[in-house]
């Protein structure tokens, strides 16, 4: 058995609580295991001033660590996997999801209003074009621009002044304990997450089975089922940076549903699509979320943002 895993993990703050997160649970599974984090700069880290969209998406994030992995330099990397793109590289496999965590949005706000009480004209920051066509859809009258950085950046600029409001992930502000700043949660069905949002995956070199071992009992089934079920449907709408496309799983009751939307980046036009059934028909949910949503002009919407 190997006494040593080395995880390749970004530098940002939130990227290092989820390798040492990671790190964690791996030592406590596994006693007299040595874990080394190998932090890393990637491209996506380094470009600031432009739009995910116009710089390549979000592999940018990921690109570095997959190398070191292909390499042999790291045995693991873990990510965020709502930076995942749906595409797998060859010879890497991320199969292990830890339970998933708030996967909602958040608004903060420098007043403390909520959505529906920022003033006509307030200045509402985020890069994510989901988000864009959420707020402008809901919000018509409020002035939305691109937001960059990592969240302590981005908070600092909404504590400056640059923004009167700002949205993240809950589920970052709440691992860097800064949920306190949260001034609305901003839910379904009124507004939709990212697909896979607030789920941490760990992705290794495809046959190593050393390491999968010992990543393995860290896979939490819930995860891996509702990100199997958002991914299906991003990859059938051809899901990516340049498209405000928003998916969500969870359970109601005993029941699986699956909620879809995509949108034009401006909120002039929107879709949405939502199936309920059982677990055990998930990826027939998922193709019939897709469909409902092409029936509805998701594809043309596509199309024109291509």
């Amino acid at each position: 058995m190997t006494k040593t895993i080395r995880i390749a993990t970004r530098k940002s703050e939130l990227a290092l609580w989820q390798a040492n997160h990671v790190a964690g649970l791996l030592r406590e599974r596994n006693p007299g295991l040595q874990v080394e984090l190998l932090p890393m700069v990637t491209k996506g880290d380094i470009i600031l001033d432009r739009p995910l969209a116009q710089i390549g998406g979000k592999g940018l994030f990921l690109k570095e660590l997959e190398r070191a992995l292909l390499s042999g330099d790291a045995d693991i990397a873990v990510h965020s996997m709502k930076d995942v793109p749906v595409e797998q590289v060859p010879g890497l496999i991320v199969d292990v999801m830890l339970e998933r965590a708030n996967p909602f949005d958040a608004l903060l706000s420098r007043e403390g209003q909520a959505l529906a009480e920022l003033p006509p004209g307030a200045i509402v920051g985020t890069s994510s074009l989901r988000r864009q066509c959420q707020l402008r859809a809901i919000r018509p009258d409020l002035v939305v621009r691109d937001l960059r950085g990592n969240v302590n950046t981005r908070v600092r600029k909404l504590q400056e002044g640059e923004y009167d409001a700002i949205v993240l992930a809950c589920a970052g502000l709440e691992r860097l304990g800064m949920d306190h700043l949260v001034t609305e949660t901003l839910e379904p069905p009124r507004w939709l997450p990212a697909a896979t949002q607030g789920t941490i995956g760990i992705q290794c070199r495809e046959g190593d089975d050393v390491v999968i071992g010992l990543i393995e009992p860290l896979k939490n089934a819930d995860a891996v089922l509702r990100t199997r079920a958002e991914r299906s449907v991003a990859t059938a709408l051809q899901g990516s940076c340049q498209v405000p496309l928003a998916v969500f799983a969870d359970f109601q009751g005993e029941q699986f549903r699956i909620r879809g939307m995509v949108g034009m980046p401006d909120g002039s036009k929107l879709v949405r699509a939502g199936k309920t059934g059982s677990a055990g028909d998930a990826d027939r949910l998922s193709a019939a979320v897709s469909d409902e949503l092409i029936s509805q002009g998701a594809d043309r919407i596509i199309a024109s943002l291509a």
